[in-house]
């Protein structure tokens, strides 16, 4: 919106009969100008957090958070690792012939990578693209055979293809194994329990913007399973552009396991307007909402969806979403995992986190209570995105991001 359409002079450009055409910069040349400029100045900036020692987790995190993210793959090899507290120079050996003996997986993971000719770049060489296909399989496989107590899904290969066009396979099967043990673990469960807890709090946070949208869906009947494939593939099945899906890994990487979620219930949110123009009826609304449109302001609704992050904290919602049991769901184990990534050793702090927890809490209710227009970058790395910033910034993390309260709802009435 209101860009000017490739190839197509603007009002001023033409020319008018009997006039000498004017030489002059295209429009928006000064923009393109200040966009390379950011652009190189935030290559900078990452690089020199990178090269520091020790590495700034949580600078990391702000900068893949923020505009543009982490702007090319080249980074990403770098910072994805960091993010997930892998190792790059300590990756697991490659897999032998025995990986696809008798593995109760192998048919429908090859079913599924055979399916998946559009996750691959237009125009790659078919042997290229087979080779690439042959190593999916083999990551996905090696992360199950590791873990056995995760289950392969459908949507899962969608996920695995995105690291590995991105980082190659050994390090792209180390990440996702991370990945698979802590965001996506509520996936991987035997049944979709856990799942269908993350995709009921859509409809809480939706109705804490537009009380009207949110009846109307209601109304409807329209449920949540069209944001299933959203949610399940970190948005890598259903979007077309490459660049829109490792700018959105870059996003959810840096931020809590149900960031997914708020930017499932920001595009919703974005198409208020149009649901609301449809039949009230659950067929009509579902079709609308399940085909997802390509040209999204990507950078405007990532930024919304941390604002709504910040403003309805999942243990807000929490009592209207249903609730298994906290212990089971990957809400529960991530700030372990997030406070570990950062700190990369140990530390008193972490030790006594659990001790302090309840002390903790009650301080950080009182300072969010204070501070309501803290910076929203700043305030997103508080809100369980960073760590390590000091002792009042400790007790935010446990309070404010004390995400999965332990309380008993049914998953549905």
């Amino acid at each position: 919106r209101g860009l000017a359409t490739p190839g197509r002079p603007g009002r001023d450009a033409r020319r008018r009969p009997g006039t000498m055409a004017l030489r002059r910069p295209p429009p928006n040349d000064n923009g393109k100008r200040d966009g390379d400029t950011k652009k190189k100045r935030k290559e900078a900036e990452i690089y020199q957090v990178l090269n520091s020692d020790p590495v700034d987790v949580a600078a990391l995190r702000r900068m893949a958070i923020s505009e543009g993210g982490l702007l090319m793959d080249e980074i990403r090899c770098k910072v994805w690792p960091k993010l997930l507290n892998v190792n790059p120079d300590d990756l697991p050996p490659p897999p032998g012939k025995e990986l696809r003996e008798n593995n109760k997986d192998y048919q429908q993971v090859l079913l599924d990578v055979r399916r998946s000719l559009r996750r691959f770049p237009p125009g790659m060489p078919d042997e290229q693209r087979e080779g690439l296909q042959e190593e999916l399989i083999d990551s996905i496989l090696q992360v199950l055979q590791r873990n056995p107590q995760l289950h392969y899904y459908q949507g899962y290969h969608d996920i695995v293809v995105t690291f590995l066009l991105v980082v190659g396979e050994r390090l792209a099967t180390a990440l996702v194994e991370k990945l698979s043990t802590h965001h996506l673990r509520d996936f991987m469960d035997p049944t979709m329990d856990n799942t269908k807890h993350i995709l009921n709090y859509l409809m809480p946070i939706i109705d804490q913007v537009n009380p009207e949208l949110h009846d109307f869906m209601q109304r409807a009947e329209v449920g949540t399973i069209f944001a299933l494939s959203w949610l399940i593939t970190w948005f890598g099945h259903v979007l077309s552009d490459f660049r829109h899906v490792v700018r959105l890994y870059d996003f959810f990487l840096a931020c809590h396991p149900l960031m997914p979620i708020y930017f499932a219930a920001v595009i919703v949110l974005h198409r208020a307007q149009e649901v609301l123009d449809c039949e009230c009826d659950m067929a009509s609304v579902h079709h609308l909402l399940s085909q997802i449109p390509q040209d999204l302001p990507y950078e405007t609704l990532i930024s919304r969806a941390g604002d709504l992050f910040v403003q309805f904290p999942p243990s807000e919602l929490a009592r209207e979403a249903a609730q298994q049991q906290a212990e089971r769901t990957a809400a529960s184990t991530f700030k372990d995992f997030e406070l570990a990534s950062a700190q990369q050793r140990p530390d008193t702090v972490l030790r006594q986190r659990f001790r302090e927890r309840l002390r903790a809490e009650e301080r950080a209710k009182a300072l969010l209570a204070t501070k309501p227009r803290t910076n929203r970058f700043v305030k997103l790395a508080v809100m369980g995105l960073t760590v390590a910033l000091g002792a009042a910034a400790l007790a935010v993390v446990k309070s404010a991001l004390e995400w999965a309260p332990k309380f008993e709802l049914q998953i549905f009435p």
